[in-house]
Formats: structure tokens, C-alpha cells, sequence
């Protein structure tokens, strides 16, 4: 090998490593999390899905309980028909949300820098489609989403670059098979690293008991978004504060007031 080959050679693993490094160095979403006195924490995950995602639910819930500092629990769901949230956990919903553009969304409400209790939707109207209707697809969706609501954001946003191997990354192939690459259904270890970072520290309450306090009896200081607004409607999602590559949104925020604002991410179908 000679000289100028070899430094070719490092000049394009160098960079190769610094694209990496940026595109998952660090992908807490601005310090979001759940108050807890202790870890590792149980998150309770409402089940609202039909048997057709159940499996797939089953798998992420196992996938982000290998963390070290959180565990995650499936009970029955408290959603109803519109999938409304619930004070201190999570619900996971499914069915056809219509023709409205998006795959799958997860909504988060937080209080100050606390998460207070969240949702995540899969669109069946989509994934009743072909290209959509199938194991990878779901699977990388309701991890992606579910892990939204633990604080984590998205290691790329890019779809059309190559698989990170995580479900925090946006995709056209989760299951690797059009490139022969990664799959991308499932977290990896920074996805878990991410999470021992944001829940390095502990809270003096919890918020998974969906109350805001130091004593069993204080209430949740939640806004709760008005019964009559559709909240899967991406019109009542707020403003836009991130686009993906592709130019279109990823992340709204609504302002709900006295510190309480309800976040929506969102994955497109194409």
C-alpha cells in the first residue's frame, strides 16, 4: 500500500466515524424523562392494540426492559376507542386513523422536564397496505414509538442512508433485506447507553403514579387537551419544530399552559 493510498484510506474511515458519531452521539431529547425516586422504574404500557399487534407490543415491551435503568410492564388499556392518555403511564393504541399521511405517532405531555403521561398510534389504514402490512414494518414502528415516550429521540432522520441497527432510526428497510444491511426493529446498546444517561440522576417525586408531588396525595399538574379536539389530527398537533430530510415535520409542540406542553412525533408513510 503506499503512502497516498493509505492516506486516502484513513481520510475516508475518519470521516465515516465522524458521520456515525454524529448521527447517534447523543440522542436524548432535551432532558425529558420521568420523575422517579429510584431506578431501575417500571412504566406501565396500556394495552389497546388488537391480537393483530400484540406480538409486536410483547417484543418492544421485552426489547427496552434489557435496559438498566427501566422496565416496562404490559396491562390492560385504558385508551378507549380514542386513545386517551393516562395519568402516569403509557397507552398503546392501534386502528385506521384514515388517510391523513402519518404511520405511526407518539404523544408525550410533559410538565416543566417532566414526562407525565403518554400515548403512541399505529395507523392501520396504512399498515393494511402492502407495502406496510408486514412483521419489520410493525416492529420498527411501535419500538420507535414507544421509545419516544422514555425521552429518547431519533439516532437519524434520515430514511434513505444506511441502517444504524436501531429503531430510533428512521428507515426505508427495517428489515435490512433491500441493502443486505442491519435490521432496524429493535434498540442497540446506545439506544440503552442514552438511557442510563438521562436517568443518571433521581427525583425527589414521581410522576409514574400519575401524580406530581412529594406525598401520596398531591395531583398531577397536567392541562388536558380539550375532549372535542382530535389530537391525531395533525392540525391540532401545534407548531412545527423539526423537519426531517425529507422537509416534512417530525416533531410539533402545543402549548397547553402553566407549563404543559404535549409533543408529537411522528413517522410519514411514503
Amino acid at each position: 500500500m503506499t503512502k497516498k493510498t493509505f492516506f486516502i484510506l484513513f481520510v475516508v474511515l475518519f470521516l465515516t466515524g465522524i458521520l456515525t458519531s454524529n448521527a447517534n452521539a447523543n440522542h436524548s431529547w432535551n432532558g425529558y424523562h420521568w420523575a422517579r425516586t429510584g431506578n431501575p422504574f417500571t412504566l406501565k404500557l396500556g394495552d389497546n392494540v388488537s391480537s393483530l399487534w400484540d406480538n409486536y407490543l410483547g417484543v418492544a415491551s421485552t426489547d427496552w426492559t434489557l435496559s438498566s435503568v427501566l422496565n416496562t410492564t404490559i396491562v390492560s388499556g385504558l385508551g378507549g376507542k380514542n386513545c386517551k392518555p393516562s395519568a402516569g403511564r403509557v397507552e398503546v393504541c392501534n386502528k385506521k386513523y384514515g388517510n391523513n399521511g402519518w404511520l405511526g405517532i407518539a404523544q408525550i405531555w410533559v410538565n416543566g422536564s417532566h414526562i407525565t403521561q403518554a400515548v403512541t398510534k399505529m395507523n392501520d389504514t396504512y399498515f393494511n397496505l402492502k407495502t406496510y402490512n408486514t412483521p419489520a414494518w410493525k416492529q420498527f414502528v411501535v419500538c420507535q414509538e414507544i421509545g419516544h415516550t422514555f425521552g429518547l429521540d431519533h439516532q437519524d432522520e434520515n430514511f434513505s442512508n444506511a441502517n444504524l441497527g436501531t429503531c430510533m432510526d428512521y428507515t426505508n428497510d427495517p428489515d435490512g433485506t433491500i441493502r443486505g444491511q442491519m435490521d432496524n426493529k429493535h434498540p442497540n446498546q446506545h439506544d440503552y447507553d442514552m438511557l442510563e444517561t438521562i436517568y443518571a440522576h433521581l427525583d425527589s417525586f414521581s410522576t409514574l403514579l400519575g401524580k406530581i408531588g412529594k406525598t401520596p396525595s398531591a395531583s398531577i399538574l397536567v392541562e388536558k387537551v380539550d375532549d372535542n379536539i382530535d389530537i391525531s389530527n395533525s392540525s391540532e398537533w401545534g407548531k412545527v419544530i423539526r423537519k426531517g430530510s425529507d422537509g416534512r415535520s417530525s416533531l410539533h409542540e402545543r402549548d397547553l399552559g402553566k407549563g404543559n406542553k404535549v409533543f408529537t412525533f411522528v413517522i410519514w408513510a411514503e
